[in-house]
């Protein structure tokens, strides 16, 4: 028998690479009673001693100096939300003896960061948080049911729409009686299932009702307790509805593992799902593959890519998971390679839930599938401080920053010395040239891209800019999730001011962590000037996700999509504008 929370049939029917994991997995009050000390803890959970009142007071001093002498969205998130986060870190400093535990303390600073609303501004749990997952065996989605309403209000003979909830994947090797995938949850530990996921999605940083009940979702039944708060209790209670109609209950407990390494905290939870359900791309991705067809990603972590057959027609379909990479030219090389291989009539591109990543392979794919060119990439721009100018001055010809280093903000911020300016002049984190170095291989036929509210980041930048390059964008939500920044970790920007004679910066304890907006974007061409960051992307089309696009590969979705390809291929489509110097035939 297998020890532990995971049975034995768990692990006789998990993929090896995960086996390791499981066979180390302990229950959430094990987990708890180890970082109390109340019991031994696993090698994996790394060296467990309590922060003592000096470091706590370093952690909170160093936030303060992250937020003041950097944050780019400090000035209006104040104004939207109604918050002082510099206040209450230095009230929790004053109060700091008062917290005499570890828990409490960590729960209170990422509560503080969480009234920002900034998925880019986080504050990061040291071990044995930073290594561990707390999860469900199963994942949770949502779908539209119901006619909705006409175009002169509620039509009398139908219901409007509501959401109802559905088990979309369930974990191999898992089973509990007629729990299983398809089935429609009413409660969640007595509470109704919508209620739930709104009381869930409020303990994440979500900017927009829609982004909250997407987070909501994950949040349900996977934590990265890096960055995600502790579930509530050891176990959930759920009251579903089995696929022949009765009503049933059920008992799940949470399970505690280390997670699989992940290049950034941002990219945790959706590790977690790959580690639940789809683990063979774990297993592809340790493996270098040198013999492929024209359809198999070498990247098989980022994409997915296949040919759809619609009653609109044959087209392609790709789907970006993350633009999260060590080589943004790598990214590229191969979105430029597939397209080559789909139907040259049509692409689909979805994005949902892509979180975000590079910034450069987000605005250097514009270049093969936007209608209007040359590709103008996004501005970003700092507050002015007294800590982003010297920032500026240090790496005035650092490249990685921009095409000509930070060396462009330095005269903008220097001048708000004198007129008080809020921010700095914007200019450009990308180069035009690499954005249209390869505008001649565009792919010839008509593009849309599916996005929801879980896009993020370096996705909004790819969003966006497909938007205001004339591209039409079809969303399951109305608006992305609203992260127009670039973000930088404390030991990033410390290693930035390493050679500065007074810098702000020491390590953090324990190996805690802390990251930042330091720079906002804002979009271009007719939507020169609008901001990203809590506005999110507004979709030109919005379909309602249906039961059998939740548990048939987004069926009705892309059908939906399809419909708007075939319609764009009509004659007059793209009357007015231009391809890249092209009239479209």
């Amino acid at each position: 028998m297998a020890k532990g929370p995971i049975s034995a049939r768990f692990l006789r029917t998990s993929r090896k690479i995960v086996r390791p994991y499981l066979r180390r997995a302990m229950g959430l009050g094990d987990f708890l009673a180890a970082v109390e000390g109340r019991r031994s803890f696993p090698r994996w959970m790394g060296e467990i001693k309590g922060l003592t009142l000096k470091q706590r007071e370093f952690i909170v001093q160093q936030a303060i100096v992250l937020l003041e002498g950097f944050y780019a969205h400090l000035p209006l998130k104040r104004a939207m939300y109604a918050i002082d986060p510099l206040q209450r870190l230095r009230l929790l400093q004053h109060r700091l003896p008062q917290y005499n535990s570890d828990t409490i303390f960590h729960a209170e600073m990422m509560d503080i960061f969480r009234s920002l609303r900034d998925r880019h501004t986080i504050y990061l749990l040291p071990p044995p948080f930073q290594r561990a997952a707390a999860w469900l065996p199963f994942k949770v989605e949502s779908y539209w049911h119901g006619q909705g309403r006409g175009k002169r209000g509620r039509n009398r003979n139908h219901a409007p729409k509501r959401r109802r909830y559905l088990v979309s994947h369930v974990a191999p090797g898992f089973s509990q009686s007629t729990f299983r995938k398809g089935v429609e949850l009413l409660n969640w530990n007595g509470v109704p299932i919508a209620r739930a996921v709104e009381l869930a999605g409020a303990q994440s940083a979500g900017n927009s009702p829609e982004a909250r009940h997407g987070l909501g979702l994950q949040l349900l039944t996977a934590r990265a307790l890096e960055t995600d708060p502790l579930p509530d209790a050891e176990w959930v209670t759920i009251r579903y509805r089995t696929l022949r109609g009765r009503e049933e209950e059920t008992r799940v407990s949470w399970t505690i593992t280390e997670q699989p390494p992940s290049r950034t905290a941002a990219q945790k939870r959706p590790e977690i799902f790959k580690f639940l359900f789809v683990p063979e791309v774990l297993e592809l991705e340790k493996k270098p593959r040198s013999r492929l067809n024209g359809l198999q990603p070498r990247l098989p972590g980022i994409f997915r890519v296949r040919i759809i057959r619609t009653p609109y027609g044959r087209f392609g379909y790709i789907r970006i998971f993350s633009f999260d990479v060590t080589d943004a030219d790598e990214l590229v090389s191969e979105f430029r390679r597939l397209i080559k291989h789909v139907p040259r009539n049509g692409l689909i591109i979805d994005v949902r839930d892509n979180l975000g990543g590079r910034t450069k392979a987000a605005e250097m794919l514009l270049q093969f599938i936007s209608p209007l060119g040359p590709i103008v990439p996004e501005g970003v721009y700092f507050a002015n401080t007294a800590r982003t100018l010297e920032l500026c001055q240090l790496q005035k010809n650092n490249l990685k920053e921009g095409p000509h280093g930070l060396a462009p903000w330095i005269e903008s911020i220097q001048r708000s010395l004198e007129t008080n300016a809020m921010f700095s002049a914007k200019f450009l984190r990308n180069d035009p040239h690499e954005c249209n170095s390869m505008a001649e291989e565009r792919y010839p036929g008509n593009v849309i891209v599916i996005t929801n509210a879980l896009c993020y980041s370096a996705t909004e930048f790819f969003a966006a800019g497909f938007q205001d390059h004339d591209g039409k964008i079809l969303g399951v939500d109305h608006v992305t999730g609203g992260g127009g920044a670039t973000v930088r970790t404390h030991q990033e920007l410390s290693k930035y001011f390493e050679e500065a004679p007074d810098s702000p910066f020491q390590a953090l304890p324990k190996k805690a962590g802390l990251t930042v907006a330091f720079r906002r974007s804002q979009r271009v061409r007719a939507q020169a000037g609008n901001d990203v960051e809590d506005f999110g992307i507004r979709a030109d089309f919005f379909h309602y996700m249906t039961r059998d696009d939740v548990l048939n590969r987004n069926v009705d979705l892309i059908n939906r999509a399809a419909r708007h390809l075939a319609e764009l291929s009509r004659p007059g489509a793209f009357a007015g504008t231009k391809v890249h110097g092209r009239t479209p035939a």
